[in-house]
């Protein structure tokens, strides 16, 4: 075994620096080259002129997922618990979901956004809380956990003070995506993915050969944590229980990556439906890295701190794989993958500024004020993004106070409330005509009102939560169900809402929204659907989902 040990007030040296330049230099070089191509109008700068390769899309998609709070939180949660989490990270065939079922429809629409096809399939309500709902939670989830996050990256790094190392990559990420907008974003991800995914598999095998191989790996955490390898904990679990992993987590998946701007706007930049079709497998492809490169670094982390706790020390989970790359990584190679981490957070906060500026500028702005022009709306969109980049500063302070659990799981509890009623609008939206615009608006309503009541109990309940002290009430009972258990529970209101009050109001006109739900295609859109793909597709997509099946089989125990 070896290791290189190095003092927190000099984690880079020269040679690492020099590398770090590089990478900076290369990831500048493709923002001007971005920008020097200007945009023309709101479809360039939101959309890259819907003309990128598949290549680019699924890197992309890979990108804007993959952010600091993966790297740093989903290690952490490989440090802390094992392997559970990984059910999040085998949504690999959910991506597929995007591009077989969900994207078609999307494109036919000709939809900006998420909100937007909203308002096609339903009405403007739809648009309008989808609009508002989504920049709240962009506000309070995707930009303050990505910089908290990033901030504890850098910080550890460059041996930097945390305030410094955020908004100096804040600040940096803002300024090429007001720029140069999606084309900026979706191009300087695809050089970040590379980078990103090379740093961690080097990463992965200098940690798997100090530790002294797989087996020894299994072995030394098993005889502390015998669950540490198992994702399929019991119903009663109180983390972590399968159930709850494998369908409410399926439902928050769906949600997340068919519905949510952040990604679907990768695949819209597509010029057709076979291209964001490709890029949606080649990303789904991609998202199997995951497990590889970040949850076994920080199970990696958990062996190492037991083989050898004084070289090896995490004072917290997420600070699992800062440490992975101080005491594993030689000269050189620390720079590199200390530009892989700065590559996740800027990639996701470039995706998160584009897809709230898209939506206020498209969804919010252009409804109130329809008569503006292009360039207008250029400079608005612009305006909206540096607007965002401000609150993510301000919001940095309140982030640091969260640190008390560990990120990722954080992460998923918020979004497990967030995503059922969505979800289940737009999934019955598209494969029930049935579903009028008064069911969506009343399912996404009286979804926001549970999620109210379920975060406010949670909050006023935490100091019983925390200490075990159990509380006799009905409101207790509602703030301590599993949030992946709560996550089923509200999807299934969710669906009764809509079904039901779908079939007591009156049809929608199927002439206004024909093309956006299976039961309103035409003859020629079917057989446009059936011409969309080729064997390839098909193929790739079945080895993808026995890859999946494989990997849920493995790690059972």
């Amino acid at each position: 075994m070896y290791y290189f040990a190095l003092s927190s007030s000099s984690v880079l040296e020269k040679l690492d620096w020099f590398v770090l330049s590089i990478y900076f230099l290369a990831l500048i070089a493709v923002a001007v080259w971005v920008v020097l191509q200007k945009n023309k109008n709101t479809e360039d700068y939101f959309l890259a002129g819907r003309n990128v390769g598949w290549f680019v899309i699924g890197a992309s998609i890979f990108a804007s997922n993959i952010g600091s709070e993966h790297v740093v939180g989903l290690a952490g949660t490989g440090f802390e618990s094992g392997t559970p989490m990984a059910h999040y990270e085998l949504h690999a065939w959910i991506v597929l979901l995007l591009g077989w079922l969900f994207l078609p429809f999307y494109i036919r629409s000709g939809a900006f956004t998420m909100p937007e096809f909203l308002e096609k399939r339903f009405d403007s309500r739809s648009r309008w809380f989808l609009s508002l709902f989504s920049l709240v939670a962009y506000v309070l989830t995707k930009v303050s956990v990505t910089i908290y996050a990033g901030g504890i990256v850098v910080s550890e790094l460059l041996g930097i003070p945390f305030w410094y190392g955020a908004i100096g990559i804040v600040v940096f990420t803002g300024v090429y995506t007001v720029v140069g907008g999606m084309k900026a974003v979706i191009y300087t991800e695809t050089l970040q993915t590379i980078v990103l995914i090379l740093g961690s598999l080097i990463i992965t095998y200098l940690g798997l050969q100090e530790v002294g191989g797989w087996g020894q790996l299994r072995e030394t955490v098993i005889a502390v944590s015998p669950d540490h390898f198992n994702m399929w904990r019991p119903i009663s679990d109180p983390d972590f229980p399968w159930t709850g992993l494998l369908i409410g987590g399926t439902i928050v998946g769906i949600w997340y990556w068919c519905t949510d701007q952040y990604i679907v706007q990768r695949t819209l930049a597509a010029n057709n439906i076979k291209i964001g079709r490709r890029g949606a497998i080649f990303g789904a492809y991609l998202k199997l890295l995951p497990i590889l490169i970040f949850l076994v670094p920080g199970i990696i982390a958990f062996a190492l701190s037991i083989q050898n706790p004084e070289v090896f020390s995490v004072e917290k989970a997420d600070r699992a794989f800062p440490m992975l790359v101080k005491t594993l990584l030689p000269v050189g190679l620390k720079g590199l993958v200390a530009g892989g981490l700065m590559a996740a957070l800027m990639s996701s906060l470039a995706s998160v500024f584009n897809s709230c500026s898209t939506i206020f500028t498209i969804d919010i702005y252009k409804k109130l004020k329809p008569n503006k022009s292009e360039q207008y709306l250029l400079k608005v969109g612009k305006i909206a993004t540096g607007f965002i980049v401000v609150l993510g500063i301000i919001w940095i302070p309140i982030m640091e106070k969260i640190g008390g659990g560990v990120m990722y799981q954080y992460l998923q509890n918020v979004q497990s409330y967030i995503a059922p009623p969505v979800t289940a609008v737009f999934l019955l939206g598209i494969i029930w005509k049935r579903v009028n615009s008064a069911a969506a608006i009343t399912t996404l309503l009286s979804g926001f009102v549970l999620l109210v009541l379920r975060l406010g109990s949670e909050i006023y309940y935490q100091p019983q939560i925390s200490s075990d002290v159990l509380v006799d009430s009905l409101l207790y009972s509602f703030a301590t169900i599993n949030f992946a258990h709560m996550a089923i529970f509200m999807f299934v209101f969710s669906v009764i809402m809509c079904v039901s009050v779908s079939l007591i109001g009156i049809a929608p006109d199927y002439k206004t929204i024909a093309g956006l739900s299976f039961g309103t295609l035409t003859d020629e859109q079917k057989d446009a659907y059936k011409n969309s793909y080729d064997t390839i597709d098909v193929v790739l997509s079945v080895v993808l989902v026995f890859l999946v099946i494989g990997i849920l089989c493995y790690f059972t125990g």
